[in-house]
């Protein structure tokens, strides 16, 4: 798969629909209660890279941010055929092109995905706990 012809493109260049979006989320299973309206309300409020392999959405990315001092990355997803690949990589990378100007990006993994964000230099912090509020 290392000669795979992938376009990694932002939502101006390339807009995601909810549909395109929503087969992936199914391929990871993630996100079933998810609604195609309330997915297309996110998809125009947050900053994201598709990856696009002849013209299907195999990749995303996106983050959250206030333009200026933070940003968090959130749905970094590949389709489950493209595993492995360097996609995911290339994702994120891109992604934090676009939020260059930002003074810290943060995400949250699962411990056993620690290495591939470290790859993107995202480093390991012992000094903050995360906490959720449903």
């Amino acid at each position: 798969m290392n000669n795979l012809k992938v376009e990694y493109l932002n939502f101006a260049e390339r807009p995601i629909t909810a549909i395109e979006l929503m087969k992936l989320y199914k391929d990871a299973g993630w996100w079933k209660e998810r609604r195609e309206q309330d997915i297309e309300k996110m998809l125009k409020s947050v900053i994201s890279i598709g990856a696009w392999k002849d013209g299907t959405l195999i990749g995303f990315a996106r983050a959250i941010s206030d333009g200026k001092f933070r940003a968090y990355v959130e749905d970094v997803v590949i389709d489950n055929a493209f595993q492995n690949s360097g996609i995911g990589t290339n994702l994120v990378s891109k992604l934090l092109e676009e939020l260059s100007d930002i003074d810290v990006i943060s995400l949250f993994c699962e411990e056993h995905l620690i290495p591939f964000y470290t790859k993107t230099q995202f480093k390991l912090s012992k000094s903050q706990f995360v906490m959720h509020r449903k």
